[in-house]
């Protein structure tokens, strides 16, 4: 996997696309646990792991030092040391005794499980001396695509407890807030399953725009190598070429492979975008008058699934020379949407429409509010209709401030949870409110934007630029849910 320098924007955006494997439960800045729990997850050594240098290397040779997380028990302090230039790290225990014993674990899904890399390099403080230090240890494994973390860990040598540090990496593909974030994101990316989270799915395709949007915006190619990952090992999956009985997931994905497309200039991601966007067409009906069911075995019509029908054929037609037929249905769309009394007078969005065609009622996700956006900014470049601009500016004024608290965007009902669906809710809005002021000459949503990011950088994340479901701290875990939306966030902000 190339890394790109460190430290410094590149001034040509090179190829678009690098995943990054998301950021898991936020690390913890001291775990003391019980001897036995140790040994439980000490595994075999795992085969030594060779990028610039190769596992075990003497600290003495680092070309930098640096400790942004340690840990004490006992009267011992236990440090993560990392060298950035050299992409490695090794733990020290200081102020103890002979005997004192003191390892390195490394995970690459964010520190959610290690036990086939832990206790690396595990070495105890010899006599005479008050403390030791490991041998340094890569953070990533370029070879099969690994972004790691480390973490230090120790115990005194006549005590079963242990302590670790939070988990942290190197500097390296995180030159920026975004890049960062970016990168803690690919931490969730499984390899296997080309997914992030493992088997996640519509939450998936908005994992991947996040990042192909941050490639896009820093020019840092890394990881795109999972544009190819994710469509190779899914393009089969549920209903085929990332079709399923939800008609919203489909558009997600449709969106996904335009970014895809963007990125990489393949016909064959813009061909299954046609065919998502194909696929949801034929679930239009005159149900409500219009509009696309939210599921194939149901008569429900919503705003998510026709607000992204609304940007995929819009999108489509400015990609595809000489379009007539997609553009005639992101018309057809948002006529009937305007009408259909989703926006209530508050000019939010609610979630959708009664069996007998009237506003729910149903909270106003984020969203809603937020898709809705780019749709009309995707429309407003194919038509140059002024319009489309002036009524998404009246949506977004009242979405920026009716759905504030405490100065920073909250979800209806906001969890202290990063799984399931809610979490993505919140950078999907992001990614719309961000895509209007990029349009608008004005910027009118910059600072708004900026604010969001900024109290996120310093309430809501932790030494491995993990981030929580709440911009303005609080509790709650991390996951890729949580991190994707922070990501589209700071793409947003342009930070």
């Amino acid at each position: 996997m190339p890394y790109p320098r460190r430290g410094r924007r590149p001034a040509v955006l090179a190829l678009f696309a690098s995943l990054l494997l998301t950021a898991l439960p936020a690390a913890t800045a001291r775990a003391a646990e019980s001897a036995t729990a140790a040994e439980s997850v000490t595994a075999a050594a795992e085969a030594a792991i060779c990028n610039k240098q190769c596992d075990a290397r003497d600290p003495a040779g680092a070309t930098s030092d640096r400790t942004p997380v340690s840990s004490g028990l006992y009267g011992r302090t236990v440090r993560l040391h990392l060298s950035d230039n050299d992409v490695m790290g090794w733990a020290s225990i200081e102020s103890g005794s002979a005997g004192d014993e003191v390892w390195i674990d490394r995970s690459f899904d964010g520190g959610r499980s290690w036990a086939s890399g832990s206790r690396l390099g595990a070495t105890a403080v010899p006599a005479g001396s008050s403390g030791w230090r490991t041998q340094m240890y890569n953070v990533d494994d370029w070879n099969t695509a690994g972004v790691g973390a480390l973490r230090a860990c120790g115990k005194a040598g006549d005590r079963p407890e242990i302590t670790c540090t939070g988990w942290a990496r190197v500097n390296w593909n995180a030159w920026s807030r975004s890049t960062a974030a970016a990168t803690g994101l690919m931490m969730s990316y499984d390899r296997g399953t080309g997914l992030f989270g493992g088997n996640g799915w519509w939450t998936a395709a908005n994992a991947l725009t996040a990042v192909l949007d941050n490639a896009r915006l820093s020019g840092m190619p890394s990881y795109q190598y999972a544009i190819a990952s994710t469509y190779d090992k899914n393009i089969n999956a549920q209903g085929g070429s990332f079709r399923n009985d939800y008609l919203d997931d489909t558009g997600w994905w449709g969106l996904a492979w335009v970014a895809a497309y963007d990125a990489t200039g393949d016909s064959r991601y813009l061909d299954t975008a046609r065919a998502d966007a194909d696929h949801m067409q034929a679930y239009w009906n005159g149900t409500c008058g219009g509009g696309v069911l939210w599921n194939r075995t149901t008569t429900y019509k919503n705003a998510i699934t026709n607000e992204l029908f609304l940007q995929l054929n819009a999108a489509l037609h400015n990609r595809i020379s000489g379009d007539t037929v997609y553009l005639g249905r992101a018309k057809a769309e948002w006529s009937w949407f305007r009408g259909s009394g989703m926006i209530n007078g508050d000019h939010m969005i609610n979630d959708g429409l009664t069996d007998a065609c009237a506003n729910n009622g149903q909270p106003t996700w984020t969203y809603n509010q937020g898709v809705v956006l780019g749709g009309l900014t995707e429309l407003y470049r194919a038509t140059g209709d002024s319009a489309l601009l002036t009524t998404a500016r009246t949506l977004a004024d009242a979405s920026t401030v009716r759905l504030q608290t405490d100065g920073v965007l909250r979800e209806p009902g906001e969890g202290d949870d990063c799984t399931g669906d809610g979490p993505s809710f919140k950078g999907a809005y992001a990614r719309g409110l961000g895509k209007l002021d990029t349009q608008l000459s004005d910027h009118p949503y910059a600072a708004t934007l900026d604010r969001w990011a900024d109290a996120a950088y310093a309430k809501d994340r932790n030494a491995l630029d993990q981030y929580g479901p709440h911009w303005n701290g609080g509790s709650g875990t991390s996951d890729y849910g949580c991190q994707q939306s922070v990501l589209d966030l700071l793409n947003a902000a342009g930070q």
